[in-house]
């Protein structure tokens, strides 16, 4: 939108035109407004050009046929010169086709000669126009710097999530985990120790608590640091489903096929975050009886679905914490160049769909090193 400056300084006009006279009329019909213009007179191409490399001129009148050119050869001189201004075409007639054909190549309005009362109301709405144009593509482009700028972010937050749920499992599979098992031998040796039936009774109880807390740690563990990756997303996956059915009862249908076992670890990660999100979300809010684990995959593309037969996403429970949780999902599929769509009608489920297009790399020659 135009400052303050530029709504009071003077409209600077370059007038296109070989009739000294028709230059006059024009210049006449923009004093009657009493408005300040500063309008330049030009009759070639030559000077046409010198005036746009001279000045910074509001809009453009011109002539449509002018000797050895027309208006449309401006235009084009014009946009060589990736100059962007209003053009109209201020002309006697031209016929209606010359007309249109000059509006579709972006001929910002047409006004016959005969027509000069409104020729400041044309010129004022094609000078408005091109300003919000350029407004809107502003505003366009610091918005997709702005989401640029968000999803290195969401990036970079993903990488630091994971790289923490990494420090903690480790702690916890070192410290936590040393920790129980030194327990467990101690227990070992005090049941071999003693013969009083309370103490083994004790001993029989802590050594079932014991147990408890390694099957937590090493769920807690798997679930920070998704170790079963390294047997490939295919056992993963199948590891997710299974867990997900022992612990909630909910039967799980898992049918998973890859072609290309040579996914990245971004892509891997995702996929198994996704569908651990989306597991989570069904347990919590689905109440459904099934689920079905789709996951395919081949060189150029990889997609996993998540399908449940539970009641379905409705405006009720929208904003739930599961709604932000896929809202993550989405962020983190953009993060490898995927997308996560999400499918549910009320009552028939819910269906999310990770698609990601696998990037076809030429295997490293022989003595390169590859991680």
């Amino acid at each position: 939108m135009p400052n303050e400056d530029q709504k009071h300084a003077p409209l600077c006009i370059l007038h296109l035109e070989d009739s000294v006279h028709d230059h006059r009329l024009v210049k006449r019909e923009f004093q009657k407004s009493g408005e300040t213009i500063d309008i330049r007179h030009v009759e070639n191409l030559a000077d046409f050009e010198k005036a746009l490399q001279e000045t910074h001129f509001d809009v453009i009148l011109a002539d449509y046929r002018l000797p050895g050119f027309t208006a449309l050869d401006a235009w084009q001189l014009m946009k060589s010169k990736h100059i962007r201004l209003p053009f109209i075409l201020l002309s006697g007639a031209i016929g209606e086709t010359a007309a249109v054909a000059a509006i579709q190549a972006g001929i910002s309005d047409y006004l016959p000669k005969d027509d000069l009362t409104k020729l400041r109301h044309v010129t004022q709405r094609a000078v408005e126009m091109h300003r919000i144009v350029l407004a809107k593509e502003q505003a366009d482009a610091e918005l997709a710097e702005s989401e640029k700028r968000l999803a290195s972010f969401a990036e970079h937050l993903q990488l630091a999530i994971e790289q923490e749920r990494a420090a903690i499992a480790r702690e916890l599979h070192d410290d936590i985990g040393g920790s129980l098992a030194a327990i467990r031998f101690d227990l070992s040796w005090i049941g071999r120790h003693t013969t009083d039936p309370a103490t083994i009774a004790h001993v029989h109880a802590a050594t079932d608590m014991l147990q408890h807390a390694v099957e937590a740690n090493q769920r807690i563990m798997m679930n920070l640091r998704p170790a079963i990756l390294d047997q490939g997303l295919v056992a993963a996956i199948h590891w997710l489903g299974s867990s997900f059915s022992r612990r909630t009862g909910i039967e799980t249908v898992i049918r998973a096929h890859l072609q290309n076992d040579q996914l990245t670890k971004a892509v891997q990660l995702t996929a198994y975050r996704t569908a651990q999100e989306a597991l989570t979300n069904i347990g919590k809010y689905a109440q459904c009886t099934q689920v079905k684990i789709d996951l395919a995959g081949d060189d150029n593309f990889l997609t996993l679905e998540i399908a449940d037969n539970g009641q379905g996403i409705d405006s009720a429970n929208a904003g739930s914490p599961g709604g932000f949780g896929i809202k993550g999902l989405k962020e983190r599929a953009k993060t490898i160049g995927g997308w996560l769509d999400v499918s549910s009608q009320k009552g028939l489920g819910t269906s999310i769909t990770l698609s990601v297009p696998i990037e076809n790399r030429p295997p490293p020659e022989a003595g390169e090193n590859s991680e």
